[in-house]
């Protein structure tokens, strides 16, 4: 009986203490998107990858609109 509860207060221990941790994925700050993009831009490919540019900038586009990167 005293070796159930022992086993029992270890598997009730080691059940509080879990190996995964909380991750929390977040954008960086100095993000700009833009919602639409100027009338002149030119269509730049990079690696095989479209890239928008305008004005000395590059544009990647994305589900919410262009963000701009740099590459």
């Amino acid at each position: 009986m005293r070796n159930l509860f022992v086993l029992l207060g270890l598997i009730f221990f080691l059940s509080l203490n879990s190996c995964a941790q909380r991750v929390v994925v977040r954008q960086p700050a100095n993000v700009t998107v833009v919602k639409k993009l100027p009338r002149n831009y030119k269509v730049v490919r990079v690696n095989g990858k479209r890239y928008y540019t305008w004005n000395g900038k590059r544009y990647r586009k994305t589900r919410n609109g262009y963000v701009i990167v740099n590459i």
